[in-house]
């Protein structure tokens, strides 16, 4: 019975990933061709050619995007976009969540920006334990308030990256890691499953 065992959970290593991938595709693919409902309806590809192809949404969206791209790019585009922007910034919900997204994803996607600079360990959620974190920015306001060296920190939860914690710890009870964000991530989604290989460990605190 062993080498069934194993042949039926080699079989399952190579279907489930395969599977879950295909059904993320599709359900994103899904979700971008739910765009084609902004089409009149005489425009729609069911209406042409007697079908529906999946996939005519991406091209689309895409082609949404970097118009949209195209157009702010230019001095009447800023114009437009910063007046949107203002009447977005009148409505008292919406300022707030359309504001911290905004400032979220300014972060993350510009060139210029630093989402997350470094890989750190820190003691969480008590001292005898150590947690993954991403150093990310400190406020000056907060860094002129504390009297000692302090690092931002995001401690990610998994397997959702997404959601965490965001301190304020000492810099010296950090523990800096050889690692990359990329595959710091890979390991908080996969549980350790798939685990990072540090190169070499700096700034050791405590001598764990």
């Amino acid at each position: 019975m062993a080498p069934l065992r194993r042949y039926f959970i080699t079989g399952l290593l190579i279907w489930v990933p395969l599977g879950i991938t295909i059904w993320v595709l599709d359900a994103l693919l899904g979700a971008m061709d739910q765009t084609l409902l902004l089409l009149p309806e005489a425009w729609r590809p069911e209406a042409w050619l007697g079908m529906r192809v999946p996939g005519l949404g991406v091209l689309l969206t895409a082609l949404v995007i970097f118009l949209t791209g195209l157009t702010t790019a230019n001095l009447l585009g800023q114009k437009l976009l910063a007046i949107w922007e203002a009447m977005l910034a009148r409505i008292p919900v919406v300022k707030s969540i359309y504001g911290s997204v905004k400032q979220v994803s300014d972060t993350l996607l510009s060139g210029t920006g630093h989402a997350f600079r470094k890989v750190l360990l820190v003691r969480y959620p008590h001292p005898q334990a150590w947690s993954l974190a991403f150093q990310t920015n400190i406020p000056d306001e907060v860094r002129t308030s504390l009297a000692d060296d302090y690092v931002a920190v995001f401690i990610p939860t998994a397997p959702s990256p997404v959601n965490g914690f965001y301190f304020y710890v000492k810099r010296a009870e950090t523990v800096e890691l050889d690692v990359s964000v990329d595959m710091a991530l890979k390991y908080i989604v996969s549980m350790g499953v798939v685990a990072p290989t540090p190169k070499a460990v700096a700034n050791h605190y405590g001598g764990d």
